[in-house]
């Protein structure tokens, strides 16, 4: 099986070309309404909006519409009787510079301040081996900006691969942990956990998960956005 070193190996070959293939995606489409509740997935409560605010692993890069991470995760609310909108924001081939550059650009254009905003940025960093101390502070700002706001956040998380270096991993691996304790927020630590390395869960590229795999990834994070909606105070 791959491992997470090869895998990287593998996607440099793409990655350059990851923004010139794919289709244009906004910088915020609504998620597709979801199908009429039934008596079993019955939604209750008060509406809730979740920005999914991230690279190609939230865009849903090789995948249909309707398979992205950001569905995933909206169905699971929706089957949980959360009655949540889910905004995917994710960009192919975003670093976290770039997102830095469209954060407030995009929470400015939805309709309503997002409720929660799920973060994940930093794979591309990686891949170009941007040093971890920019990664760093381009992450900080935007944690920064949502506190600003008052959103509340879930951080998901990426890790460098062993063949970087143990300084290159170690500076990059401790920039999500250490992140969301100062900025207290929730934290997926790695999103490609538990996916990564099975073929059968993996696109040909070896590092973004096919429909199967970003369905074990929301069998995992949706409950953690799940938890943090339910926290927030009702409206």
């Amino acid at each position: 099986m791959p491992t997470y070193a090869a895998a990287l190996l593998i996607l440099q070959g793409v990655a350059a070309c990851s923004r010139r293939d794919d289709p244009p995606i906004p910088l915020a489409t609504a998620s597709p309404p979801a199908p009429a509740a039934t008596a079993s997935h019955a939604v209750s409560g008060p509406k809730r909006t979740v920005l999914a605010f991230g690279d190609s692993l939230y865009a849903g890069y090789g995948l249909r519409p309707g398979q992205s991470l950001p569905d995933a995760v909206r169905e699971r609310l929706r089957a949980g009787g959360i009655d949540a909108t889910v905004v995917n924001a994710g960009v192919s081939g975003d670093t976290t510079a770039d997102g830095r550059r469209r954060l407030a650009y995009t929470l400015d254009r939805l309709e309503r301040k997002p409720d929660l905003v799920m973060l994940g940025l930093g794979g591309n960093d990686v891949l170009r081996q941007i040093p971890p101390a920019e990664t760093r502070a381009n992450m900080a700002a935007m944690l920064t900006e949502l506190d600003r706001r008052g959103i509340p956040v879930l951080l998901t998380g990426m890790m460098a691969p062993p063949n970087l270096g143990p300084d290159y991993a170690a500076g990059i691996n401790a920039i999500w942990p250490d992140l969301a304790k100062e900025h207290h927020a929730a934290l997926y630590p790695f999103i490609l956990d538990g996916v990564l390395g099975k073929r059968q869960l993996m696109l040909p590229d070896g590092i973004h998960p096919n429909a199967t795999g970003v369905e074990k990834i929301a069998d995992r994070v949706a409950p953690l956005v799940a938890d943090r909606l339910k926290e927030l105070p009702a409206i």
